[in-house]
């Protein structure tokens, strides 16, 4: 199995976030550093505290670090037109020399978005907007025109240029695990999927039916990388991480991402990263 860290932007600063990564990318257990993509701070009681964007801080993260792959899980299809996601997305592929994930999602957060005045829709609407975007954002990144009609976006002999370093475009990601419309979606689009949530049980039943997504439109599931977070606890230190990373492997898991809660501090990697290694 493989490892990667994220680190929300939210709750920290700068200097603890950059020190995070540029000793992430010294270290050659983790392939990879990942964001998130929001306004306010979430999953925690006072959501009035510091959150950096998500596409700023991973340009200049790109800058600072010159070996792991980068990205963010996942980018809000809601925040921004999916013309303009497909062209900075180009731009920080070529930034970071074709180092970029590009995580896409439907869009959740209504307190963000009411806040911002930004229309979040229904489910069906934000899952409708969601597989137009896609469309969109892969036909920009890999033809040198593009042209679409739909019922949220309209594009006319649309380019984007400088194309991505990654051909045909940069890894897609794609979480969740709604059988109508998530799996669907990841089956036909992503070369990467995040089973939501920790637990094993249900990573293995929705692998099942994202096997069967796959089955529908005659795509080889093995060409879809897996992951789910693992959350670190520093009071605990890095011996329960180990032991669900254990877990992990034994359901197949291809990447075990470890979330590191704020403060970061990079003090803790080398010893996570020692003791995830001896994990068989």
């Amino acid at each position: 199995m493989r490892y990667a860290i994220k680190t929300s932007p939210q709750l920290t600063t700068w200097p603890d976030l950059l020190a995070t990564w540029t000793e992430a990318d010294q270290i050659d257990l983790f392939e990879s550093a990942w964001v998130f993509d929001h306004f306010y701070p979430i999953n925690v009681p006072d959501t009035t505290g510091p959150c950096m964007e998500s596409w700023v801080v991973l340009t200049a993260l790109a800058q600072a670090t010159s070996r792991i792959r980068i990205g963010c899980m996942v980018n809000g299809i809601v925040y921004r037109h999916p013309a303009v996601v497909a062209n900075m997305t180009s731009s920080l592929d070529i930034v970071s020399d074709g180092r970029l994930e590009l995580g896409l999602g439907a869009g959740w957060n209504e307190e963000e978005c009411d806040a911002y005045g930004i229309e979040l829709g229904t489910l069906t609407e934000r899952f409708d907007r969601f597989d137009e975007a896609l469309e969109v954002i892969v036909g920009l990144l890999t033809r040198e025109v593009t042209t679409f009609e739909g019922d949220y976006f309209t594009l006319r002999d649309a380019r984007n240029n400088p194309p991505p370093i990654q051909q045909p475009h940069p890894p897609i990601c794609i979480g969740g695990a709604g059988p109508k419309r998530t799996l669907p979606a990841v089956a036909r689009w992503a070369q990467h999927w995040n089973h939501p949530g920790m637990d094993v049980a249900s990573f293995v039943e929705t692998r099942e039916k994202l096997h069967e997504a796959c089955e529908a439109i005659d795509r080889d599931p093995s060409e879809i990388m897996t992951s789910q977070h693992l959350r670190y606890d520093p009071t605990a230190g890095p011996g329960p991480l180990a032991d669900a990373a254990a877990e992990r492997v034994e359901v197949g898991l291809d990447l075990a991402i470890v979330y590191l809660p704020p403060p970061h501090d990079p003090a803790v990697l080398a010893p996570l990263a020692e003791v995830l290694a001896t994990v068989d």
